[in-house]
Order: structure tokens, then C-alpha cells, then sequence
């Protein structure tokens, strides 16, 4: 994929999980990368992996819902970089597990403001910019809970559909622009926040494992690799496409 070489792509929530497998991906591809999220050590982390194996990486800390935050970000990809190519849009919370009669305001604002607010202000201001280039991709990281029901976790599952009707809306609207908007829909990957959800529920990896036609819990770089490819030129007829990747747990229905 030689497509990858020299170009820039921004990762956000690149300091653990399925972000940092994309960022350190796009990294092993030959793409100069900007990892973004709200813990300073962690996305140090992933940017100092990436120079490890030498690859170029930069880090900024930034809260997604902020708007000033999510604008001076993809101002010093550019000011750093030159452009902006790829971006993918990782960072999410799951907030506390609860029926919806029992969720508290706040942690249904923390929810939809880091998943479905903060999906939103970072394509405005990478649609922004990658219309200036006349050319651009993203992907954004929803999850198969955004595709149906999910009890206890009601505000998770919305911001997450948001984040799929967020993408099938601008990949329409920026088709003739140059610029593709695709969303993955991941099922359980083993990532911090499933052991959060293993913690707080008592569900066991066992349990869930059980459950998953493939008979194992996903990597974050199951992920990663669709992302990639999705930025990819032999993805280039690919436009507002819900790709769920869960082990066959979907098709049962």
C-alpha cells in the first residue's frame, strides 16, 4: 500500500486500545502520525513506539469536546506535517453501566459529548481542512452496540449510532469533494474498556468468548488493519460503509 508513504494521518483516543494499534499501523505503512487523546502519558507512549521503530509521530493531548481543543489540534497536524490525508476517529468513553432510569445527567453528557459531539467536531474540522487539499479519508470507530440494543448501556449505544448516521450523512454530503467517510462497527475487542465492562458486569472473558461465532475475543489490530484498508487506494469505490467486525456475533441476529 504504497499510498500510505509521506502522507499524514491523524489518530484520536491513539493512546491505547484499537487507537494505538491504528496509529502505530498507519506508522508501519509510512505515514507520519499525530496521536491525540486526554492522558498525556499514554499518547506519549504510542508516539514514542512509533519512533522506536522509526516511524515519525507527534502527540498533542486534546478533550474531543472541546471545540478550541479539536481546532488547534488539526492546526499543528498541519503547521507540523503539511496535511492532512487520514484521519480516524478512536476516542470514546463508556461511561457507567446502569439501566437508563438510573443514569445520572452527568455521565450521559460525558458520554455523548466525548463519543458523538467529539466524532462530530473532529470531522468538521478535518472536512474543513481536507477541502482545502481537495482530497481526504476517514474512518470513525462506532461499535455493534450502536447497531441495536444494548441494556445497561443505553447512552453508549446511542452515541455510537449517532456516530454511524454522523458518517453515512457526510459521506454523502463530501462524495463529490474527494473525500471518503467510512465507520467500523468493532464487537468485543480486548481493549481497556472491555475490562472495564468485565469488571463492572461480572461477565467473564470465557463467558463472552462462548458467545462469538469465531470463538475469540478480537485484537485491537483486527481493527486496525480494516482501518487501514479503508484509507487505502483498493478501498477507493468505498464510501459510507458500516463495516462491523465481531467474529460473526451480528449475523445471528
Amino acid at each position: 500500500m504504497n499510498s500510505f508513504t509521506n502522507k499524514v494521518a491523524l489518530v484520536t483516543g491513539g493512546g491505547s486500545g484499537i487507537g494505538r494499534a491504528i496509529a502505530i499501523n498507519f506508522a508501519n505503512k509510512g505515514s507520519k502520525v499525530v496521536v491525540a487523546g486526554r492522558s498525556p502519558k499514554t499518547i506519549k507512549e504510542t508516539q514514542n513506539l512509533i519512533r522506536e521503530m522509526g516511524g515519525e509521530a507527534l502527540s498533542f493531548q486534546t478533550d474531543v469536546s472541546s471545540t478550541e481543543q479539536v481546532k488547534k489540534l488539526i492546526q499543528l497536524t498541519v503547521d507540523n506535517f503539511g496535511s492532512l490525508d487520514f484521519a480516524c476517529n478512536a476516542a470514546g468513553v463508556i461511561g457507567s453501566l446502569a439501566p437508563i432510569a438510573d443514569t445520572i445527567e452527568d455521565d450521559f453528557e460525558t458520554v455523548i459529548n466525548t463519543n458523538l459531539k467529539g466524532v462530530w467536531l473532529c470531522m468538521k474540522f478535518q472536512i474543513q481542512q481536507m477541502l482545502k487539499q481537495g482530497y481526504g479519508n476517514i474512518v470513525n470507530i462506532s461499535s455493534i452496540n450502536g447497531l441495536g440494543g444494548t441494556p445497561t448501556a443505553s447512552v453508549y449505544a446511542a452515541s455510537k449510532a449517532g456516530v454511524i448516521s454522523l458518517t453515512k450523512s457526510s459521506a454523502l454530503e463530501y462524495a463529490k469533494s474527494n473525500i471518503r467517510i467510512n465507520v467500523i462497527c468493532p464487537g468485543a475487542i480486548r481493549t481497556p474498556l472491555l475490562e472495564k465492562v468485565f469488571m463492572e458486569t461480572g461477565v467473564t472473558e470465557s463467558q463472552t468468548e462462548s458467545v462469538i461465532p469465531l470463538g475469540r475475543i478480537g485484537d485491537p489490530n483486527d481493527i486496525a488493519d480494516s482501518a487501514i484498508w479503508l484509507c487505502s487506494d483498493q478501498a477507493s469505490y468505498i464510501n459510507g460503509h458500516v463495516m462491523v467486525i465481531d467474529g460473526g456475533e451480528s449475523a445471528k441476529g
